[in-house]
């Protein structure tokens, strides 16, 4: 089996983080990401992680409402409760986790909101083999739902996929709807994607090949949708709906996301963690929406699992 090379995991990564960004910006055409370099010092009275990382944010453009790219590269004593409770043998070893993680959230409601990251985790134990993975995958929360838009969407997904395998789309598309479901809603949080954990049954060389074609189709599935849905028209109605949705997407990262839970848990650095939070966001009391409505098929139509690429 290949031998895992972190530098070459960091520098794809950081570059990663860079081409989408400026991709981004130049969709946007009115605003740049800004550039947060920081760095975290061990703690003494409360272990935790150190290392760094960079968070790129973009503000208030003319069509990204706020978004945020982060790397980070942070090193670890002991792996957190959130990455032990299904792998419990990794207990007591040391780790180092890299990844590239971002959300954008859309100012027009027709954009949907994209999530995207790719990670690699290492966990070491003196006189014993590292054990280590690659994570990640990519999943589409729209607002208002275009058939011909989800059907994009999974179509690059697959065509990220197929060079590693003819099931490979198809398990992670599972998977990713299994994953990004609000049990206390009963309801999926977008039109899923891909998800994808602990892999390592590859070798490093082809699951490291994997995590780049995932991570560099990010873009060429998120773009063509935005170009297309950036100048529909909205009112208050459409607004206010979207505002309601993100409420979603906030309590999904607060109570489940296992990236959230392990950043926090590991004493990470709380801004980065929680930039993917929506800048703008309401709830309402017991809010159903009217039936035959475009707000009431996104719920009875958009968000349930859907073999997209033979629709």
């Amino acid at each position: 089996m290949s031998q895992p090379n972190i530098n070459a995991v960091k520098n794809y990564l950081l570059n990663l983080q860079d081409n989408i960004c400026d991709a981004l910006a130049k969709e946007d055409g009115a605003a740049e990401f800004d550039n947060d370099i920081w760095e975290r010092e061990q703690n003494p009275e409360k272990p935790g992680m150190t290392g760094g990382g960079r968070t790129r944010l973009l503000v208030d453009g003319d069509i990204i409402e706020q978004g945020g790219v982060n790397f980070s590269h942070v090193f670890g004593e002991k792996m957190p409760a959130s990455a032990t409770a299904h792998r419990p043998e990794l207990a007591g070893r040391s780790f180092q986790a890299l990844g590239v993680s971002l959300v954008i959230h859309p100012k027009n409601p027709y954009v949907p909101t994209s999530h995207a990251n790719v990670r690699f985790f290492i966990a070491e134990k003196e006189g014993e083999e590292p054990v280590w993975w690659f994570g990640g995958g990519y999943d589409l929360t729209p607002y208002y739902g275009f058939e011909e838009d989800c059907v994009h969407w999974h179509k690059t997904a697959e065509n990220a996929c197929s060079p590693f395998g003819d099931d490979v789309y198809r398990r992670y598309k599972k998977w990713c709807d299994e994953y990004f479901y609000l049990k206390h809603r009963n309801e999926q949080r977008g039109i899923g994607g891909l998800f994808f954990d602990d892999l390592n049954e590859w070798g490093f060389d082809k699951s490291f090949d994997f995590i780049q074609s995932v991570g560099n189709s990010y873009t060429e599935a998120y773009l063509p949708i935005v170009s297309k849905r950036k100048t529909c028209e909205y009112g208050e109605r459409e607004r206010d709906f979207q505002l309601y949705r993100r409420g979603r997407y906030v309590e999904y990262n607060l109570v489940y996301d296992r990236g959230t839970l392990f950043g926090l848990q590991s004493g990470g650095r709380t801004e980065s963690i929680l930039m993917s939070m929506p800048p703008l966001v309401r709830w309402k009391y017991n809010y159903h929406p009217e039936k035959g409505t475009e707000e009431a098929r996104l719920y009875n139509y958009f968000l349930q699992p859907k073999d997209w690429i033979n629709y």
